[in-house]
C-alpha cells in the first residue's frame, strides 16, 4: 500500500509539473535599436515604430514569410485584387473575420473592419496636419471607394508596376475613425489595430511588451494558428555593445545585425562563429540587407546647399574626401560593400555593370576646393570664397558608434581642409529637425520598404522634399526621369534610367553614398521558425520558443 501511495504521489506530482509546463507562456524577448515616436500608421517612419505597427496593424497585404523572392500574398483580403482598365483598377474583397482590438472608443461593441475603414485610413493621409510622410504612396491615386461593406476599389491615374507593394506597407495599415476621433493628437498613443499582438505594458523608450491577441482571425502556419507566441517582451537598447552582451547573456533570443565593433567577439577573423559559441547551440546568419547608408547635405542650407558651381564644387569635394575603403575595413568590420548607387544588391533595378565616377581622392578634392575658391587660412581651415568663415555642422547619433563615425568624418574633412563639428542628439530628434529643414548633413540608413529600386530613389524625388527627402533636393532633370522610371516595369529601360538618376546623385551630391551592410544575425538555440525576411521588419507572428531549453 505503501508503495501504491508513493506511486500514487508521483504521477500527482508528474502531472502537475506537465499541467505546469504546458500552462507556461511563450515569451520572445526582443529588443529594438531606438526609441519609437507614435504608434501611428500614417505618421511613423522610423524602423522601431514601424517594426511595432507591423504587429499591431493589418494593410490589405503581406509577404510571404518564406517566399524567395518576395511574394505578396493576401492579408486582410479574400484573394489577391482583380486588377482591370489596363492596370489602372483594382478590387479588393475583405475578409469577414478581421475586428479591432476593443478599446473605450466601441463604446462596448466588437468592431468589425470595413470597406469604410480602409478608406478612411487611405485618405487621412492626405490630411495637412499629419504631414505624413507617405502620401507619396497615394501620389498616384484618383479615386478611393467602397463599393458595398467588404469591398474595396482604388483606382489610379496611370498604371503603376509597385503600387501592391505599398499596401503591404504599416503605412497603409487600417485604423479605426472612432478611435481617431477619440484620441486625437494623441491617438499615437493608443494603438489599436488589427494585427497578431496588441499592446500591453508602454514604458516609453524602454520597454514594450506585446500580448497576443487570441482574437486574431483564423491564420495558420506550419498546421499552427498564429500568433504562435503568448508575449513579446521588448526593450529599447540603444548601444550596441548592451545589445550583443545582452544577447550572449540569453536576455535577447536574437540579434539582428551584429555591430561592426563587436565583431571580434563573436566571429573569428574568416567571419565564423566563435568555437565556444556554436558549442552552446548558437547560429550565425548572414544576411544582406536591403538597406544602404548614406549622409545627406540639405539643399536649402545657405552654407553647403545650392546648385551654383561653388556649392557643387563643395558637396562634391565631400564625398571625394569620404575614404569608402577605410570605413568598410575599420568602421564595418568587412560587414559591408561600398554602395555606388542608392540600390543595394538584390533590389530590383540594381545594375551590377554601374561604376561609380566619384572615388576616395583627398588630392582631388583639395584641388577642386582651390579652383572654386576656398582657400585655406592661418589655421589650416578653409574659407567660403567671399571669405566668410566656413563651418560645417553635423549631426550625429548620441552613441559609441556615433561617436566613431563623428571622428571618421572628422579625420577625412580636415584632410581636405574643412572644419566640422558635430550635433549629438537621438535619432528621433534628428529626423523632426531634418523634416524641417534644421539639419545641415546627417548620415543615416534607408531599410527597403519593398523590394524595388523605386523605394530608393524616390528618396531624392523633389515632391518628397521635407517628407523621405531629408535633403530637400529638387532637380527637374532627376525628377523627370524618376517619373519616366516610376511608370515602367522592371526592364532594361527602368534600368538605364536609374543609373543616369545615379549618375545626377554623383554629380550634384546631395547624397555621399557609403554602404550597403551585410548583417551578421545570431540566434539562440531555443528560438524556433527563425528566418530574415528581406522586407518586413519583423518575424514574430510566426516565431515560437522551446519552452524546455533553459536560458
Amino acid at each position: 500500500m505503501g508503495r501504491l501511495l508513493k506511486k500514487c504521489a508521483a504521477i500527482v506530482l508528474l502531472v502537475a509539473a506537465t499541467c505546469s509546463a504546458a500552462a507556461e507562456p511563450k515569451v520572445l524577448h526582443a529588443f529594438l535599436s531606438t526609441g519609437e515616436t507614435a504608434l501611428d500608421p500614417a505618421v511613423a517612419s522610423d524602423v522601431a515604430s514601424l517594426s511595432l505597427l507591423e504587429n499591431l496593424f493589418d494593410p490589405l497585404l503581406r509577404y510571404d514569410y518564406l517566399a524567395r523572392p518576395v511574394k505578396l500574398i493576401p492579408n486582410t483580403t479574400t484573394a489577391m485584387p482583380d486588377i482591370s482598365d489596363g492596370g489602372l483598377s483594382y478590387t479588393f474583397h475583405l475578409r469577414q473575420d478581421i475586428y479591432f482590438t476593443p478599446d473605450a472608443a466601441f463604446k462596448g461593441q466588437r468592431r468589425q473592419v470595413t470597406a469604410d475603414d480602409y478608406v478612411y485610413s487611405f485618405k487621412r493621409l492626405y490630411e495637412p496636419g499629419l504631414k505624413s510622410p507617405w502620401l507619396y504612396l497615394f501620389d498616384g491615386v484618383a479615386d478611393i471607394q467602397a463599393l458595398d461593406r467588404f469591398t474595396l476599389r482604388i483606382r489610379l491615374k496611370a498604371a503603376d508596376p509597385n503600387f501592391l507593394y505599398y499596401l503591404a506597407m504599416p503605412a497603409t495599415a487600417v485604423v479605426a475613425r472612432e478611435v481617431v476621433d477619440a484620441y486625437g493628437a494623441q491617438v499615437g498613443n493608443h494603438p489599436v489595430g488589427t494585427g497578431p499582438f496588441k499592446i500591453g505594458t508602454w514604458k516609453r523608450s524602454d520597454q514594450i511588451i506585446l500580448l497576443a491577441n487570441r482574437d486574431f482571425r483564423p491564420t495558420a502556419f506550419q498546421g499552427r494558428r498564429l500568433p504562435l507566441l503568448d508575449r513579446i517582451d521588448i526593450k529599447i537598447v540603444e548601444e550596441y555593445q548592451s545589445r550583443v552582451l545582452g544577447f550572449l547573456n540569453g536576455e535577447f533570443d536574437f540579434l539582428e545585425q551584429l555591430p561592426e565593433s563587436m565583431k571580434e567577439l563573436v566571429l573569428t577573423p574568416d567571419a565564423r562563429l566563435r568555437p565556444e559559441l556554436a558549442a552552446q547551440g548558437i547560429v550565425l546568419a548572414p544576411f544582406p540587407v536591403l538597406q544602404t547608408y548614406y549622409m545627406w547635405m540639405n539643399m536649402d542650407d545657405p552654407l553647403i546647399g545650392g546648385y551654383s558651381k561653388e556649392k557643387l564644387a563643395l558637396r562634391r569635394a565631400i564625398a571625394l574626401g569620404y575614404n569608402s575603403a577605410e570605413d568598410v575595413a575599420m568602421m564595418k568590420k568587412g560587414l559591408a560593400i561600398p554602395a555606388v548607387t542608392p540600390l543595394p544588391p538584390n533590389v530590383l533595378g540594381n545594375d551590377p555593370r554601374y561604376r561609380s565616377p566619384v572615388a576616395y581622392d583627398p588630392a582631388l578634392a583639395n584641388a577642386l576646393l582651390e579652383r572654386y575658391g576656398f582657400r585655406k587660412g592661418r589655421d589650416g581651415f578653409r574659407t567660403q570664397p567671399d571669405g566668410k568663415p566656413l563651418q560645417l555642422v553635423m549631426h550625429s547619433e548620441a552613441s559609441t558608434v556615433g561617436r566613431l563615425r563623428d571622428e571618421l568624418w572628422r579625420k577625412n574633412l580636415n584632410a581636405i581642409g574643412l572644419n566640422v563639428t558635430f550635433k549629438s542628439d537621438k535619432k528621433t530628434e534628428i529626423i523632426k529637425a531634418s523634416r524641417l529643414g534644421k539639419v545641415m548633413m546627417f548620415e543615416t540608413n534607408w531599410v527597403a520598404d519593398f523590394p524595388d529600386g523605386d523605394n530608393f530613389y524616390q528618396l531624392l524625388y523633389g515632391p518628397n522634399a521635407g517628407r523621405a527627402n531629408y535633403a530637400r533636393f529638387n532637380l527637374p532633370a532627376y525628377n523627370q526621369r524618376y517619373e519616366q522610371a516610376r511608370a515602367l516595369g522592371e526592364s532594361p529601360q527602368r534600368t538605364a534610367l536609374y543609373d543616369e538618376l545615379a549618375n545626377i546623385i554623383h554629380a550634384y551630391t546631395p547624397w555621399v553614398l557609403l554602404t550597403h551592410p551585410i548583417s551578421a544575425d545570431l540566434q539562440q538555440p531555443w528560438l524556433k521558425h527563425y528566418r530574415r525576411h528581406p522586407v518586413e521588419f519583423t518575424n514574430w507572428r510566426y516565431l515560437d520558443v522551446d519552452a524546455h531549453t533553459s536560458r
